[in-house]
C-alpha cells in the first residue's frame, strides 16, 4: 500500500515497515524458498509503486502475475490476514491496476520487439556467444551496412549480409580487413541458433519505444506493464538478450536525474536465478555495469529468487532493499548459504537472524531497507500485506479481452516488414546476376564476332592464296607460252638466218668459184709464162684457175 507519500510493505508487531520512494531506485531483492510468498511480496510492491504514480514492469515466469488488472476476491485466510494486521482500519480495499500485457512470441500479450540494429553489434555479440574475432567482425559487418545504407531490422537482414559478405568476402578485404569464411560462418550459426530461440520473433518491427511504458493512467496510478515469460523462459539466450536490451536501452534514452522524490519506474524480474545462472561472463559484466549506472537515470531494479547466492556478488552489492523470506538449512551446503545470507543483514540485537529466517512462516520475512538517508536498516522480521488484486493467473478471455481494447493494440500488433538489408541485398543479387549473364552474353557475341571474323579472315587469305596460286599458274602458263613463243621465233629466226647464209654462202661460192677462177688462171698465166711460154702460160691459167675455185669454195663451206 501507498500510505504517507511511502510504500508500506509489512508489519513487524505494530510497527509499520515502508520503502522510501527516493531510496526505491537504489534497487532491491525479494528471495526465499519456494512457497514462502516471493510472489505475494512482489504483487504488494508492484501495487504500491504504481500507487505511487511509478510505472512498473514485471516479468512473469510462472504466469501469476497477470490478474492484477482485476480487484482481488476475500477469501477465508486473507480476511484473517487483513483482520490481523488491522487493515481494514488503514483503508484495505481490494481494487484493479492499470495492466499492459506483452509477449515476445504475441501469444499472450501485445508483441514485444526489437531491431537487429537497436540491439548493435556488441550487445548482439554477448548474447550470440562470440569470441573477440567474431566479435570484431560483427562490427565491421555493422559498419558495411551503415555505409551502405542497409537497415538491420530482422535477422534475416543480418543473415542475408553475412551470406553476401561471405560469397563477396575479397571485395570489401581492402577497406574493411580480411573476414575469413570460418568466422563468418560461425556467427551464421550462432545467428541461426538466436532464431531457433525465438530471435526470429523478437527482432522484428514495429520496434518496442520505451517511453511507451514511462506511463501512468488517467487517475495518476503508474501503468503495469506485464511481460508473460512463461514460454521465453525456456530459451534462456532469448531472456537474457530481452533483459539486457531493456536495461540498456533505458540507459540510453533516459536523461541523468539524479536523486528524485520516486523513481520513473521500477522493474521486476522473477526467478532471477534463471536469468544468472545461463549468463556468460561478459553479460555478467555488462548487467552488473547496466545496474551500478541505470540508478542515475531513476530506475529501480528487483530481482526475485530463491536463495541471494543465486545473484552475482557485483550485483547483490548493489541491493540496498533486501526482503527475505524463509530459507531452509536441511543440508551443509544449505545452511552455509542460509548462514551468508543472515549475516548480509544488518543484524537487529532481538533476535538471532540465522535462526529466525530458517523458521519464517508463509508471508514471513526478513526485511532491510536504505532509510531517508540511504542508511540500511536493522533486519526485521516482518509479516507482509496482502495484495489488492486478484491473485492467481488470469482467464484467457479476460486476457484477451485487456490485449485487444488497450490503445497500443494497433500501434504493436500489426507485424511491419519495410524494405531493408534483404530486400535491398535480394534486389543487388539479381542486378549482379543479371549484369552477369548481360556479361556473359557479350562475352560470348564477342567470342562468336571473333569466332566468325577468324573464319572471315581464313577464308579471304584461302582465297587470296586460291587466287595467288591460280594467278601464279596463269603467270606460269603465260611465261611457258612467252618461252615457247620465243623458243619457235628463235627457231625460226635462226633457220630464217641459216637461209639467208645458205643463199649468201651459195652467192659466195659462185662468186668465190667466178672470182677464184679468174684469179687463179691469172696466177696460172703468169706462172706458167714463166715456165714455158704459151703452152705453159695456158697449161697454168686452167690449173690456176681450178685451183682458186677450189680454195674459195672450200673457205665458204666452212
Amino acid at each position: 500500500m501507498f500510505q504517507d507519500n511511502k510504500i508500506w510493505i509489512g508489519k513487524s508487531g505494530d510497527e509499520k515497515v515502508y520503502i522510501y520512494p527516493k531510496m526505491a531506485n537504489r534497487h532491491g531483492m525479494i528471495a526465499g524458498a519456494t512457497g514462502t510468498g516471493k510472489t505475494i511480496t512482489l504483487k504488494v510492491l508492484a501495487e504500491s509503486f504504481s500507487d505511487c504514480g511509478v510505472p512498473v514492469f514485471l516479468a512473469d515466469v510462472k504466469g501469476d502475475l497477470a490478474g492484477m488488472c482485476k480487484p482481488g476476491v476475500v477469501s477465508e485466510s486473507l480476511q484473517k490476514r487483513i483482520d490481523g494486521m488491522g487493515l481494514s482500519e488503514e483503508g484495505f480495499q481490494f481494487r484493479s491496476y492499470p495492466t499492459t500485457y506483452w509477449d515476445v512470441y504475441g501469444e499472450k500479450g501485445l508483441p514485444l520487439r526489437t531491431t537487429i540494429s537497436e540491439m548493435g553489434p556488441l550487445l548482439l555479440s554477448r548474447i550470440m556467444g562470440l569470441n573477440e574475432v567474431q566479435t570484431d567482425i560483427l562490427t565491421i559487418i555493422f559498419k558495411i551496412a551503415d555505409d551502405e545504407g542497409l537497415l538491420l531490422l530482422d535477422t534475416k537482414d543480418l543473415r542475408s549480409l553475412l551470406q553476401y559478405i561471405s560469397e563477396n568476402a575479397k571485395d570489401y578485404a581492402q577497406q574493411y580487413g580480411n573476414m575469413s569464411k570460418q568466422s563468418l560462418g560461425a556467427i551464421i550459426r550462432a545467428l541461426i541458433a538466436l532464431e531457433a530461440e525465438g530471435g526470429e520473433t523478437f527482432f522484428a518491427e514495429p520496434a518496442l519505444n520505451i517511453s511507451d511504458w514511462m506511463c501512468t493512467d488517467c487517475n495518476g496510478k503508474g501503468v503495469i506493464q506485464v511481460l508473460d515469460c512463461q514460454k521465453l523462459i525456456n530459451s534462456p539466450t532469448m531472456y537474457s538478450t530481452f533483459l539486457l536490451w531493456m536495461l540498456s536501452e533505458l540507459f540510453e534514452v533516459l536523461p541523468e536525474a539524479g536523486d528524485r522524490e520516486k523513481p520513473k519506474m521500477v522493474f521486476f524480474f522473477d526467478e532471477a536465478h534463471l536469468l544468472f545462472d545461463s549468463a556468460s561472463k561478459t553479460l555478467l559484466d555488462k548487467i552488473e555495469q547496466v545496474v551500478k549506472l541505470i540508478r542515475s537515470k531513476g530506475v529501480g531494479i528487483y530481482f526475485i529468487t530463491q536463495n541471494p547466492r543465486d545473484i552475482p556478488d557485483g550485483v547483490l552489492g548493489q541491493l540496498g532493499n533486501k526482503i527475505q523470506h524463509a530459507l531452509h538449512a536441511y543440508t551443509p551446503s544449505e545452511q552455509k548459504a542460509a548462514k551468508a545470507a543472515a549475516q548480509s543483514f544488518r543484524e537487529n540485537p532481538e533476535f538471532d537472524t540465522f535462526e529466525t529466517l530458517t523458521q519464517l512462516g508463509i508471508g514471513e520475512a526478513l526485511i532491510s531497507v536504505l532509510d531517508e538517508e540511504g542508511i540500511p536498516t536493522v533486519v526485521k522480521k516482518c509479516s507482509i500485506l496482502p495484495p489488492q488484486s486478484q491473485m492467481g493467473a488470469l482467464e484467457d478471455e479476460v486476457r484477451k479481452a485487456q490485449i485487444t481494447d488497450h490503445l497500443l493494440y494497433t500501434k504493436y500488433t500489426q507485424y511491419i516488414d519495410r524494405e531493408s538489408a534483404y530486400e535491398i541485398l535480394e534486389k543487388r543479387v539479381v542486378a549482379e546476376d543479371e549484369e552477369e549473364r548481360k556479361a556473359a552474353e557479350a562475352a560470348e557475341a564477342e567470342k562468336q564476332r571473333l569466332k566468325e571474323e577468324a573464319e572471315a579472315e581464313k577464308l579471304r587469305l584461302k582465297e587470296e592464296a586460291a587466287q595467288e596460286k591460280l594467278r601464279q599458274k596463269e603467270a606460269a602458263a603465260l611465261e611457258k607460252q612467252r618461252m615457247k613463243e620465243e623458243e619457235a621465233a628463235k627457231k625460226a629466226e635462226e633457220k630464217k638466218l641459216a637461209a639467208r647464209d645458205k643463199q649468201i654462202k651459195s652467192a659466195a661460192r659462185s662468186v668465190a668459184s667466178s672470182a677464184g677462177g679468174t684469179i687463179g688462171r691469172e696466177l696460172g698465166n703468169q706462172l706458167g709464162k714463166s715456165i714455158g711460154g704459151s703452152f705453159g702460160k695456158k697449161l697454168g691459167g686452167n690449173v690456176g684457175a681450178s685451183l682458186g675455185r677450189g680454195i674459195l669454195s672450200t673457205l665458204f663451206k666452212k
